[in-house]
């Protein structure tokens, strides 16, 4: 027990007689001709394990050794509180009990005004917790040697109406800014999309309109008119212009093709009059130039 007083002892057969060395845990604690450790008032700072050592001039020798196992009741508990502070009403709250002891200690709860306890173990739980609730409450360690408490005090806040309404509107409007956050977002992501998938197609009617005015500028409308006639001997006139400005009338070139289609009677097989009937004849006049 704790505050008792010990005496360890270590003897050796040797002729000369042996000297003697205490060790605990490798530690030297004491050399000398007796071998005897004492330990007037021992404390739980004192457990652990202990040997000797024998030795003369022809030798020596060690000791087995012995574990020294010192009890106490349990020191003053320490109390925890989680969470910490006022607890609201509604709220879950957790309290916490540890002692030093040897053996170890079991843990009580008790709370004030009630003569039963409330709980029992290191660790007592509150859901759902009241005013009621709020008080002293008083942890209790105990094991064979003795006993110790502590007393804490839990205060419970109520909750008004308008810390609801003040938490609910908090709430509501923390979440109506985030699907705001959230909607420009995806709008300012589709604006772009949509500009990126737009940019190639803009490019290229830009440059098809580009092309299809120059094309306007530089090509020339032509025109023609064709005449069949129905005598087989007659030609078939084709007139080409150019169609420009009045004022350029009067210098115009005008082409004129007369083309001929011979019509052969039919040939008998095996003859060859040496002309191919399919050949196309054309006369292309053009005026001297003004």
């Amino acid at each position: 027990m704790e505050g008792s007083s010990v005496t360890l002892t270590c003897s050796s057969d040797a002729n000369p007689a042996a000297n003697y060395t205490w060790y605990k845990e490798n530690r030297t604690l004491l050399q000398g001709p007796e071998g005897v450790y004492h330990l007037s008032s021992i404390s739980s700072g004192d457990s652990g394990v202990y040997s000797c050592k024998s030795e003369n001039q022809y030798g020596r020798i060690n000791s087995t050794s012995l574990h020294l196992d010192v009890q106490y009741a349990p020191k003053p508990p320490s109390v925890s509180v989680s969470p910490s502070g006022e607890i609201m009403e509604g709220s879950s709250v957790t309290l916490t009990c540890s002692s030093d002891a040897n053996p170890a200690a079991n843990y009580t709860w008790y709370k004030e005004d009630e003569d039963s306890s409330t709980a029992s173990g290191q660790i007592f739980t509150i859901t759902n917790i009241t005013a009621e609730h709020g008080g002293k409450y008083q942890c209790e360690a105990q094991n064979t040697h003795g006993r110790s408490n502590t007393t804490l005090h839990l205060t419970v806040g109520a909750v008004s109406p308008g810390s609801w309404r003040s938490a609910l509107i908090g709430s509501a409007a923390a979440v109506f800014l985030a699907l705001t956050l959230l909607s420009v977002f995806l709008l300012i992501r589709k604006k772009r999309n949509s500009h990126q998938s737009a940019d190639p197609g803009d490019r290229l009617d830009h440059s098809e309109q580009r092309l299809h005015n120059q094309s306007e500028e530089n090509c020339d409308l032509n025109y023609a008119s064709v005449h069949f006639m129905k005598s087989e001997t007659d030609p078939v006139y084709s007139s080409v212009g150019s169609a420009e400005p009045s004022e350029h009338k009067e210098a115009e070139e005008v082409a004129y093709a007369s083309v001929k289609f011979n019509r052969s009677a039919p040939r008998t097989r095996g003859q060859d009059t040496g002309e191919d009937p399919a050949a196309l004849y054309s006369t292309v006049k053009k005026p001297p130039a003004v």
